[in-house]
């Protein structure tokens, strides 16, 4: 495999210090969730003179809401409501597009936030800090029932005749594009360069698939109410899932897919969004973050064992991360994968 987590951040040497910190700081250390589109509101402790509209995918609400409410006891915070409004990702961008009132906007994927850009309401320089506006890592993981009962060990056991897979549809969802990318990529072989042997793979993968849903958060919820075998999903929905009292267990496959999930202001944002979002990317903030099984961008640490994961005293292993940069970029990604016509995954799923 010819990349790792501190591989795929060597543009960003912030990153790579963060993750690598990170991984030697919890190796010694010791979600409730709401309907699709559901907004949430949480008050500065002063009189309230600011609301910061936030929009932001399906899976980070929970998140969000205690980022909101550690917010509210600094200084900046102080009389400032931040209302969430929860989606998938891609609806998401589109409804700010469409006139959603939105301030500050927390997606899944760049394009969706960049598509934002190009209406005009986020300014182009969004990315032009360290961490290229990226605000929260994960990692694509392979969520099983309680006790593994197929025995799943990793990603070519997932496509063996008679595993029914659960994901996210790409067609609305960031989450599904993290998903799939992570079962094409790690197909590529150790120089990702054997499209024949990914494509052989995720179409395979795809016949297996038994239930497509519009956001990480419904393909979860699917899966819990005892559709399919495994579910397809970000390492911190599986630890939410389980902290939350869920029967699943979950498989961090030794090669995986980076998840890097955006957040920024848009052109008319009050003045409280620009200090909002400093709190989401500041140590604090990353450590409730980190709490909600995100991998931090900064290296902050969580402050207490991580409730959901496999090991919470140490709930983010490291591994082997396959990135969208090592595929391309984006726009590689989404013209060869993703395009509605003439993408691999549409003509698989034909």
């Amino acid at each position: 495999m010819t990349s790792t987590l501190h591989r795929a951040f060597a543009r960003t040497p912030s990153r790579v210090a963060a993750l690598v910190a990170a991984a030697s700081l919890m190796a010694v250390a010791g979600c409730s969730s709401s309907s699709e589109n559901d907004a949430s509101s949480t008050a500065g402790s002063g009189a309230g003179s600011s609301t910061v509209n936030l929009v932001g995918f399906a899976v980070i609400q929970s998140a969000y809401d205690d980022l909101a409410k550690g917010f509210a006891a600094t200084d900046a915070g102080k009389g400032v409501t931040v209302k969430g409004s929860y989606g998938a990702s891609g609806a998401q961008s589109r409804a700010v597009i469409a006139g959603q009132k939105a301030d500050v906007v927390a997606l899944s994927l760049t394009p969706d936030v960049n598509n934002i850009v190009d209406a005009g309401l986020i300014d182009k320089t969004w990315a032009d800090d360290a961490n290229k506006g990226i605000v929260s890592d994960s990692v694509v993981v392979i969520a099983v029932r309680k006790g593994n009962p197929k025995h799943i060990t990793g990603w070519d056991d997932i496509v063996k005749p008679g595993v029914g897979i659960v994901t996210a549809d790409p067609g609305t969802s960031g989450s599904a594009k993290w998903n799939l990318l992570g079962a094409y990529s790690q197909a590529l072989g150790a120089d990702l360069s054997d499209k024949a042997a990914a494509q052989d793979y995720l179409g395979k993968f795809v016949k297996n698939v038994v239930s497509w849903n519009d956001s990480g958060r419904t393909a979860t919820d699917a899966f819990v109410k005892g559709t399919g075998d495994v579910l397809i999903s970000y390492e911190n929905e599986a630890i939410a899932a389980r902290a939350a009292g869920e029967d699943l267990d979950y498989i961090v496959p030794s090669t995986t897919f980076l998840i890097e999930n955006p957040a920024a202001v848009t052109t008319k944002a009050v003045p409280a969004a620009k200090a909002f979002l400093d709190y989401v990317r500041s140590d604090a903030g990353q450590q409730v973050l980190g709490a909600h099984g995100f991998r931090s961008v900064s290296g902050a640490k969580p402050t207490s064992d991580v409730k959901g994961a496999n090991d919470p005293a140490n709930p983010f292993p490291a591994v082997k991360a396959i990135t969208v940069a090592d595929l391309g970029g984006w726009s590689t990604v989404n013209d060869e994968l993703f395009d509605k016509d003439n993408g691999l995954v549409a003509k698989l799923r034909g």
